[in-house]
């Protein structure tokens, strides 16, 4: 009704006066329905562009202030985040390197701790069980217990010996947040430090689901 109200230049309410007696077949309503989620697939995939977009600006715009904190921070991620396209993922062994990080999104951009999840990879045949590798990273962190979960643990290679003690006791950590703006601010950021352009970053993988 609204496309035949465009055509004719008219109201949606005239025309439906004008059609009401006439009954859609099944074949007709089901088509409609389908045209009508694929206009609104393509509307909303080009608005949620152009937030990341806005996003990367923000980002840009952020990194010529000369903040040596956030300068820091993206560089970090540059080095050792994951890019996803909707998801923050920082891993590594360093409990220093992962401890900056995590005071680079909390003065940054005012992170909630709860909002944060923490996955470690860890081996427990070096004498520590996983409550004491936990607490381990958590002096630095200072995270509510609730932020730790999923962790890997006693993953080997296929190559490699399962008797083989891991050169690092403490494995290592995974710092998620799951969060568009944060994450393309950064990719921005990243740029504008760098002078370098990375379309990949903004139509990357689909953003991943936000669990719970």
């Amino acid at each position: 009704m609204k496309q035949i109200a465009a055509r004719l230049n008219v109201s949606p309410a005239s025309v439906h006066l004008w059609t009401r007696d006439i009954e859609i077949s099944r074949e007709h309503r089901t088509r409609n329905l389908r045209l009508a989620r694929e206009k609104f697939a393509v509307r909303w995939i080009e608005i949620n562009r152009r937030r990341r977009l806005a996003y990367q600006a923000e980002g840009r715009a952020r990194a010529r202030n000369g903040d040596a904190l956030h300068q820091a921070g993206c560089m970090l991620y540059w080095a050792e985040g994951g890019k996803d396209r909707g998801l923050v993922s920082f891993a590594n062994s360093d409990r220093a390197m992962v401890r900056l990080f995590w005071h680079f999104l909390r003065s940054n951009f005012a992170v909630d701790r709860h909002r944060l999840r923490v996955r470690l990879n860890v081996y427990l045949t070096n004498g520590l069980c996983l409550e004491e590798i936990e607490n381990w990273w958590n002096e630095q962190l200072c995270l509510p217990r609730s932020c730790f979960g999923n962790h890997v643990t006693d993953h080997y290679p296929t190559s490699s010996s399962s008797r083989k003690r891991n050169k690092l006791p403490y494995g290592v950590c995974t710092l998620r947040l799951y969060d568009t703006r944060i994450l393309q601010h950064i990719y921005g950021a990243i740029q504008e430090y760098g002078g370098f352009e990375e379309p990949r970053w903004l139509d990357g993988p689909p953003r991943l689901r936000s669990r719970p």
